[in-house]
């Protein structure tokens, strides 16, 4: 196996910690990245803009620095989804609108990121400006699931999940509404977390208080991971719902060994259709924590309003951040894009007052939940990876979906309830396709969250870990 090739597989932490002993440094590693990119992304298409001339810089800088102070990543690189500024480099948001933008200053949780020791390389595809959980747009085309290149790789954070499959990243950014951080996890066999709203600061568009989308970090097993969620994590004052550090690192959580006393399973928390086969793997994998001596029961909070609410609150987040863009260049705007936007502009003052007390309500008992359960764990999402060709999932169990988000209800209903939750690896169909588990807490709960899915992870193993060349379709 070649030095290149090693690196690809090792893991975050390891390539970190090898950065800190300066065994190796920031240009090795980008050197590695940048072949392995050269091998295998025009099979798949995750990363479609490549920074590497910057980034070289942004490590020659880094290297002037005593080690020490070079910051807990230590000069890892990072791709960043293309939906967040990058200072100096394209960012379309997936929209021919913005296909020749770029940017003068980066989002401040980029900045985090480069300040943490992050060394930017790449943007990760997204569908146009995020909008629904299959990779395609106009700009850059679709990306293709590396488990079986016929598949759609989720999203919409869905070229950061596939970058990490193939081993084109150690680290990925991504941003979570509706599943984003989660649908592509479990579609493509890697961990995505959306954490606690205000745990990872970043610049505010449309409005101050817009809360429904976060950003949150991607990674190929659950310590890596928590190891770049302390490196995102952190208040910032152009961000005012962002909260201060922790005193305790989520890596030291993570690494502590605790795992919950009791823990809640649902095959659907009570408001969709999922696959059966999916049902079957994960509630297999929930049942493993009792193995490690964990009370396993079949449990969920009601959160039978979450399709009416979310819907609603949903439509009107995309009218006050996107109407602008309907009023002027309409024709340059998805299908599903306008129905959103149009969505939110048909809503009263009613509408927004019933989705905000359903949304109240849900989290009140959520939160009265987890004074019984540590955890709760469901499927990632409803389905194994569908068809690339497929828009989006259009019934499931013999189900018929209303519209083209419903299918989500499994992970936007814990958007709603503000809790922090992630996808990790627990298994594969008979065809081979990874189906993706949902751990999620209590509000603020990251640390709690991650050491579950660390004992969880030891239980069944680290499935998926080493990245894999893209696969063909069965035939």
């Amino acid at each position: 196996m070649t030095a290149n090739a090693e690196l690809i597989r090792m893991t975050a932490c390891s390539v970190v910690d090898k950065l800190r002993n300066n065994e190796i440094t920031p240009h090795q590693v980008l050197d590695a990245l940048e072949a392995r990119i050269a091998q295998v992304d025009g099979k798949v298409n995750a990363l479609p803009t490549l920074c590497f001339d910057r980034a070289r810089k942004h490590a020659d800088t880094l290297m002037k620095k005593p080690t020490g102070e070079r910051g807990m990543l230590a000069g890892l690189p990072v791709p960043i989804k293309d939906l967040t500024a990058v200072a100096g480099v394209l960012t379309t948001q997936g929209s021919p609108i913005y296909k020749d933008h770029v940017p003068a200053k980066s989002d401040i949780v980029v900045e985090r990121i480069e300040s943490n020791g992050g060394v930017i390389y790449a943007k990760s595809n997204t569908p146009e400006f995020g909008a629904g959980a299959n990779t395609f747009n106009e700009v850059f085309g679709a990306t293709l699931n590396p488990w079986d290149t016929s598949r759609s790789a989720a999203g919409s954070s869905g070229g950061a999940a596939v970058a990490l499959a193939t081993g084109m990243a150690w680290l990925a950014h991504g941003t979570d509404m509706g599943g984003s951080l989660r649908n592509p996890a479990s579609f493509c066999g890697i961990v995505g977390m959306r954490p606690s709203i205000g745990r990872v600061a970043h610049t505010p568009a449309a409005a101050i208080d817009r809360n429904l989308g976060v950003h949150g970090p991607m990674a190929r097993n659950v310590e890596d991971l928590a190891l770049f969620l302390d490196a995102m994590s952190g208040e910032n004052p152009g961000d005012p719902l962002s909260l201060p550090l922790l005193p305790t690192s989520f890596l030291s959580a993570v690494r502590s060994g605790s795992k919950p006393k009791r823990i809640a399973y649902s095959p659907d928390l009570g408001i969709t259709p999922v696959d059966p086969e999916v049902i079957e793997i994960t509630r297999k994998a929930a049942m493993k924590f009792a193995d490690a001596g964990v009370i396993v029961e079949e449990a969920h909070p009601d959160l039978s309003e979450a399709h009416e609410s979310f819907h609603v609150l949903r439509a009107f987040d995309f009218a006050i951040s996107k109407a602008a863009l309907l009023r002027d260049k309409r024709d340059q705007l998805k299908t599903e894009v306008i129905w959103n936007i149009e969505e939110g502009l048909k809503l009263k003052v009613e509408d927004l007052e019933r989705a905000n007390a359903q949304r109240l309500a849900m989290t009140a008992r959520t939160l009265k939940f987890f004074e019984t359960y540590d955890l709760l764990l469901a499927p990632a999402t409803i389905t194994p990876p569908f068809l690339i060709s497929e828009r989006y999932l259009a019934e499931c169990a013999g189900v018929k979906f209303d519209n083209y988000v419903q299918w989500l209800g499994i992970v936007y209903a814990i958007t709603l309830v503000c809790c922090p939750a992630l996808s990790m690896p627990c298994g594969f169909t008979k065809s081979g396709l990874p189906v993706g588990l949902q751990v999620i807490a209590a509000p603020r709960g990251e640390a709690k969250l991650l050491a579950g899915a660390k004992v969880l992870e030891d239980v069944i193993g680290a499935l998926g870990t080493n990245p894999i060349d893209p696969k063909p379709p069965a035939k």
